[in-house]
């Protein structure tokens, strides 16, 4: 569990540099801790966990801008880890951290350290306690990676396996309810697809990002070598101290040369030709320095494969999630074709109905002529309406027969 520590530790666990920007940041403020607001002071100042190299975390109030001194980031980069708004996944590398912005876990990655911002989310808690305590482990049993690609692990570990779990409780919930659907179908069932539908169409996108931001890094060698953040701290290190050592020789050289001869041109100019021999020797040392920089940032084969692990995860979840969308439009191509089943069945019902409403027309048009007060020899013999009404039936159902016969004919009707 994160412990709740005054803000003065945050100060000492970090580089001089960032000690000196606080201090400074000290005299604005005036009285209080430096770049480090209590609750209820100033507007930028959010709580943050600190968890270091050790696995020691504890909790902060820092506003903006002294994390960004800190990681040397600029404020559109911070901005991405703003909870006020919605931003997609993203992993950054910068000279001095990592961003990421994966799900639920925001976080500032440096070479020593990891800026959590806080929340209640299960996500947050787990990836805090789960990272200290293989922090802990690892002091006793080393895996040989750096600090900040364990860090950048346990995130993309705990953002797959969320997203995976999230897209086997959305299996388990649609394929019943599109089973139930195919065999009944009505406003409940649809209803519920549709639903389900819009939360498959969001996770996906959700996924389809995540996956996309992995893809991308593994792309790009320039990316991927941005994050080397204990690699490039220990080369800037090396670097200082041998340009201290060397300037310090040098300017001893120089000193000893002037006091030895000071009068004599020709020994000037021997000094001359020294001070230029040790400032070529000096560059010469910034260049191998420079380009030891450059090859060592194109061995980018364990932060690859490191990425590679989980972009198998990651795409393995999007392909379930792609079969389902397939099940679900298959679902949907069955209902439209029993609809259109039905519809048919109704057409074919409709067009007999009306051959039948025809013939009946018929039959009662005759009826209704004979009804008429007509003199006519018909009604002389006593069984001219019998016959009358025998013929005008035996003639509408041939005529219906007739019908049904061009009907078939015309396939308009199942044979």
């Amino acid at each position: 569990m994160a412990e709740e520590n005054g803000p003065s530790d945050f100060p000492e666990s970090t580089s001089t540099r960032f000690y000196s920007d606080v201090q400074a940041n000290n005299n604005f403020h005036g009285s209080g801790l430096p770049g480090i607001k209590r609750r209820g002071q100033g507007h930028g100042s959010r709580s943050w966990i600190k968890i270091d190299e050790h696995g020691n975390s504890k909790i902060l109030e820092l506003d903006k801008a002294t994390v960004m001194r800190h990681c040397s980031l600029p404020a559109r980069d911070l901005r991405l880890l703003d909870p006020k708004f919605i931003y997609p996944s993203t992993i950054l590398g910068r000279e001095q951290a990592i961003v990421v912005n994966l799900e639920q876990i925001r976080c500032v990655i440096t070479a020593d350290e990891v800026i959590l911002m806080n929340s209640l989310d299960a996500c947050v808690l787990q990836y805090e306690s789960e990272l200290c305590k293989r922090l802990q482990i690892n002091r006793d049993q080393p895996d040989g990676l750096p600090f900040e690609f364990r860090a950048l692990e346990l995130v993309l570990e705990l953002t797959c396996l969320s997203l995976d779990a999230q897209v086997k409780e959305l299996e388990l919930e649609v394929y019943p309810v599109l089973d139930e659907l195919a065999s009944s179908i009505n406003t409940l069932n649809l209803e519920r697809v549709r639903r389900l539908k819009g939360q498959l169409l969001a996770l996906t996108q959700r996924v389809q990002k995540v996956c996309d931001e992995i893809e991308h890094l593994m792309d790009d060698d320039g990316d991927m070598a941005e994050m080397y953040l204990t690699e490039k701290k220990q080369r800037k290190e090396d670097y200082l101290n041998n340009d201290s050592y060397d300037q310090a020789d040098i300017y001893g050289k120089i000193r000893g040369a002037a006091r030895s001869a000071p009068v004599s041109p020709a020994s000037s100019t021997t000094g001359m030709h020294k001070l230029q021999r040790a400032f070529s020797n000096l560059s010469s040392s910034k260049h191998g320095s420079i380009s030891a920089s450059s090859n060592c940032q194109e061995n980018i084969d364990q932060l690859e494969m490191l990425l590679e692990t989980y972009f198998v995860v990651i795409d393995s979840a999007l392909n379930k999630l792609s079969s389902l969308k397939e099940y679900i439009d298959d679902t949907e191509d069955l209902i439209n074709i029993k609809l259109a089943n039905v519809q048919n069945q109704l057409i074919q019902f409709e067009l007999l109905l009306t051959a039948a409403t025809f013939v009946a027309t018929i039959f009662a048009m005759v009826t209704a002529v004979f009804g008429m007060n007509l003199k006519t020899t018909v009604f002389d013999d006593p069984d001219g309406f019998n016959w009358t009404i025998i013929i005008t039936g035996i003639f509408c159902l041939v005529l219906y027969i007739a019908f049904m016969i061009y009907f078939k004919h015309k396939k308009l009707l199942p044979l």
